[in-house]
């Protein structure tokens, strides 16, 4: 059986430059292996959805996600912002 090629794709959101969050990086096989490791090496947040992927993969860099992704991603973001503080809390 043949292993899915795995796909990445990182998002950033500054209000002060985009109203909606952008695509910074994307890539698949070893590119998406090689964000996933830099993302854990920096600690950044890693969420594992593949039809999430599959449709920001669609985008260009920095491009802004389409407003129909609004809501999953603000979910997705709150989340780990929720997470965060708790971490900080914890230290």
């Amino acid at each position: 059986m043949k292993e899915k090629r795995k796909y990445a794709v990182a998002l950033a959101y500054n209000p002060h430059e985009h109203a909606a969050p952008v695509v910074v990086a994307k890539g698949k096989g070893k590119v998406a292996e090689n964000l996933i490791a830099i993302a854990k090496e920096y600690d950044i947040p890693i969420q594992e959805d593949p039809s999430l992927v599959e449709l920001l993969s669609e985008l260009e860099i920095n491009e802004a996600i389409p407003e129909q992704l609004y809501k999953v991603v603000a979910e997705l973001f709150a989340f780990i912002y929720r997470m965060e503080r708790k971490l900080a809390n914890v230290d």
